[in-house]
């Protein structure tokens, strides 16, 4: 991934499957990692349009899962996630434990928005 030109950067951290109405360590989708996910990538569309973001300014990811077999159902839930959109630089580590018990996968996140 290759940005050109000035560029506001956004920094998300530590997004996973924390009900954020909830009080905290509640995770949504306990057990079922393609729920939690897909819910991952809403919270991260939603906070990147808080900054004037899409998904198709996000230039680099990183993944964590607690769970090596669970690559194989990221695949499909980040391709889904993007609808088509050039995915951006991604490292993908299995870890043994995420921030709260029951979180399956967290993302972190770097976009870059061209500055007008």
């Amino acid at each position: 991934m290759t940005v050109t030109g000035p560029a506001r950067m956004i920094f998300l951290a530590g997004i996973g499957a924390e009900d954020e109405t909830g009080k905290p360590g509640d995770i949504r989708h306990l057990g079922d990692f393609a729920g939690q996910c897909k819910y991952s990538y809403e919270k991260i569309k939603t906070l990147l349009a808080k900054h004037g973001a899409t998904l198709g300014d996000v230039v680099k990811m990183v993944t964590y899962v607690t769970d090596i077999r669970f690559q194989q159902l990221y695949g499909p839930c980040r391709t889904a996630a993007f609808a088509g959109q050039p995915l951006p630089a991604h490292t993908f580590l299995n870890i043994n434990q995420l921030a709260w018990p029951g979180m399956l996968v967290e993302i972190d996140v770097t976009a870059m928005v061209p500055m007008k």
